[in-house]
């Protein structure tokens, strides 16, 4: 199963058309809506987690795209520091999705951003504080997009 995390931003022109509807029913994904603003005559705004196949994201993704939906995964707001990361591991045992793992016989901590949700439990365990969010596009669209006027 995969599990993703986007920005979904929609024209104010199709707000009232049940697109997440479609999404799920034509690409048979599953989804969850952390954060939405969805208002008549105004931009749409929406963050939505997506599971489901790799194939079928992808196919969803791309019918978003087709309806000018812009779509921008939260999992690039994660990102490891190199020079504070001394490779102890702890967090290739939480991360669920396998996007810090070992390389053997290495024994280094490879982080594939790919694979990232943005869950996060990364940065609650790694001791030296080496994993970091930055959710500067998610905050700034909470103190803009996310009021209601």
């Amino acid at each position: 199963m995969y599990t993703r995390i986007y920005i979904l931003r929609f024209p104010k022109d199709i707000v009232d058309q049940p697109i997440i509807c479609q999404l799920v029913k034509q690409f048979d994904v599953e989804f969850n809506i952390l954060k939405a603003t969805i208002l008549p005559q105004h931009e749409g705004v929406m963050i939505l987690e997506l599971r489901g196949h790799k194939d079928n994201i992808k196919k969803g993704l791309n019918y978003l795209k087709g309806l000018d939906v812009k779509a921008e995964s939260v999992a690039t707001s994660i990102h490891r520091d190199d020079e504070k990361c001394f490779q102890c591991g702890a967090c290739t045992g939480i991360c669920p999705t396998g996007a810090l793992w070992l390389k053997r016989p290495e024994m280094a901590v490879i982080f594939d951003p790919e694979k990232c949700s943005g869950c996060g439990l990364c940065v609650t365990v790694c001791p030296v504080k080496a994993m970091e969010v930055s959710l500067d596009k998610i905050s700034n669209l909470s103190e803009t997009v996310f009021e209601i006027h």
